[in-house]
C-alpha cells in the first residue's frame, strides 16, 4: 500500500486588531492525506521576514525571540518530517490508513517517548543517534537544506534496510549487504552508492567519537564499484556568446532576468547560493565584496564589462532585503534555464557514462537539458583556464582552496 500525503511546514496566519502578526509567528507542520488535514506543533516561533516560504525553513544565519539559531530549528523540523513519514510506511507495510487520532497519537509516542533507563544503563539506539548527529553536525556545520535533505535520504534508505540495525551488526559483511541493498532494492547508480557509503562512515566517525559505537569496521570498508568521472557542463564562450544575445521572444519576457543573473554567475564565477544573497552594498567601484555561503571566505572578485553592466541594469530597480539581482528560487531557475538553452539552440549531443554494478549505460542527452545554475560557476572556471589564465589565480576569484578539485577543470583546458 502506499499512502499519498503532503508535509507542509507553514507559518501560523494570526492577526491582532485586524492585522496579521509578523513577528514570533508559531512555525505549524500541516499533514495532508486521504482528504484528512491535520495541523501539528512544533513548539518554534520565527518572525516572518526570516522564514523562507519556498524551501519551507527558517533562513539561515536567522534565530528567534529564545537565540534558537536556524541550524537547530531546521533540524529539528527535519525531525518531525522523519517521524512522520516514519509513522506512515508502518501504515503501509500493515495494509491500512490511519485515522487522524492514530498518527496524533503515533506521532506524539515517538517524538515524545521518555528513556525508561537510566543514561548509563540505556542501549542507543541506532536511529535515535542518527537524528542526534545531523542535528549536532548541522548546527556546528551550518548545513545547508541541501545537506540535510542528503541524510534524510541516508536514513531513509539505513531504516529500510534494517529497522532494527545497530552499530555492532554493522560488520564489513553487513556493510556488503547494504551495498547490495542499494544496488539490487533501490537500483542506485554506483556513484550514488559510493556517496551513500561516504555518508554513512561520517555519521559511525561521529558516533565513535561521541562513545555511541566500538565497532570500526567501517574505517576499512571500500566496495569495489566501478565508476566514472562526472562530466564537466558548461558553456563554451561560442554558446555562451549566442545566450548572451538571443532575443527573447515576447511571450517570453520573463526568461530575461533570468538569463542576467545566469550570465553574472558566468562572469564571475559566484554560486547561486551568493549571488542570491548579494546586496547592494557588496557592491563597490568596479569590484565586489562577499563572504560565501558555503565555505564562509571572503572574496574580492573584480567587475568585468559584463558583470557591471548587469548591475547597473539593475541598480535602480528595488528588491527585497536590498538585493542587487533579481535571483529566483533556484529550483525555478534550473528549469526556466533549460528552457532558455533550447530556444537558444544550444543542444550539442552529451554523452554520458555511467555503471549500475557491472552494468556499463550510455546516454546521450542534448546540453540545454542538463543545464543548472551552477553551469554558470563552471563556465567561468573553464572559460578562464582556456583563456590561460594559471589555476592559482582562478582558484583565488572562486575560493577554492583544494587544487583536487579545481583538477577536472584543469584537465579540460588542457
Amino acid at each position: 500500500m502506499n499512502i499519498k500525503r503532503n508535509i507542509i511546514f507553514a507559518l501560523e496566519s494570526r492577526k491582532k486588531e485586524g492585522k496579521p502578526i509578523r513577528e514570533n509567528v508559531p512555525i505549524r507542520m500541516r499533514v495532508i492525506y486521504n482528504s484528512n488535514r491535520i495541523e501539528f506543533t512544533t513548539g518554534y516561533r520565527i518572525d516572518v521576514a526570516k522564514w523562507d516560504t519556498d524551501k519551507q525553513r527558517v533562513k539561515n544565519g536567522c534565530t528567534n525571540k529564545l537565540k534558537q539559531n536556524a541550524s537547530e530549528i531546521n533540524a529539528d523540523l527535519l525531525k518531525h518530517y522523519s517521524h512522520i513519514q516514519e509513522i506512515f510506511k508502518e501504515f503501509e507495510v500493515s495494509d491500512s490508513i490511519p485515522t487522524p487520532q492514530q498518527l496524533k497519537d503515533a506521532f506524539n509516542r515517538k517524538y515524545k517517548k521518555v528513556a525508561v533507563l537510566e543514561p548509563e544503563q540505556r542501549v542507543p539506539v541506532f536511529m535515535e543517534v542518527f537524528d542526534e548527529f545531523v542535528k549536532d553536525c548541522g548546527m556546528q556545520n551550518n548545513w545547508t537544506d541541501a545537506t540535510y535533505e542528503k541524510f534524510v535520504a541516508t536514513r531513509k534508505h539505513l531504516q529500510s534496510f534494517d529497522p532494527e540495525l545497530t552499530f555492532d551488526a554493522l560488520d564489513e559483511t553487513r556493510l556488503s549487504e547494504y551495498v547490495n541493498y542499494l544496488h539490487d532494492t533501490k537500483n542506485l547508480r554506483n556513484s550514488t552508492i559510493n556517496k551513500q557509503i561516504d555518508s554513512l562512515k561520517w555519521f559511525l566517525r561521529w558516533s565513535k567519537r561521541k562513545g555511541y559505537s566500538a565497532n570500526s569496521a567501517f574505517e576499512t570498508f571500500k566496495p569495489r564499484l566501478k565508476t566514472t568521472r562526472k562530466k564537466v557542463i558548461f558553456l563554451t564562450m561560442e554558446e555562451l556568446n549566442k545566450l548572451r544575445e538571443y532575443a527573447i521572444p515576447a511571450t517570453k519576457k520573463y526568461l530575461e532576468r533570468l538569463r542576467d543573473v545566469f550570465l553574472f554567475c558566468c562572469f564571475t564565477g559566484l554560486r547561486y547560493s551568493d549571488v542570491f544573497n548579494l546586496k547592494r552594498s557588496d557592491v563597490k567601484a568596479g569590484h565586489i565584496e562577499i563572504t560565501t555561503v558555503k565555505t564562509a571566505d571572503s572574496l574580492l572578485i573584480e567587475l568585468n564589462n559584463h558583470s557591471r553592466s548587469i548591475l547597473d541594469k539593475y541598480k535602480d530597480v528595488p528588491f527585497h532585503r536590498d538585493k542587487a539581482l533579481p535571483v529566483i528560487t533556484n529550483q525555478r531557475m534550473n528549469i526556466y534555464l533549460k528552457e532558455l538553452g533550447e530556444l537558444c539552440g544550444i543542444d550539442e549531443p552529451v554523452r554520458e557514462t555511467y555503471y549500475k554494478g557491472n552494468e556499463r549505460i550510455d546516454i546521450v542527452t542534448p546540453k540545454y537539458a542538463l543545464l543548472g545554475s551552477h553551469v554558470g560557476r563552471r563556465t567561468f572556471i573553464c572559460n578562464a583556464l582556456s583563456l590561460g589564465i594559471p589555476a592559482q589565480v582562478v582558484m583565488k576569484w572562486t575560493g577554492h582552496s583544494d587544487y583536487t578539485a579545481m583538477k577536472p577543470y584543469i584537465d579540460i583546458a588542457d
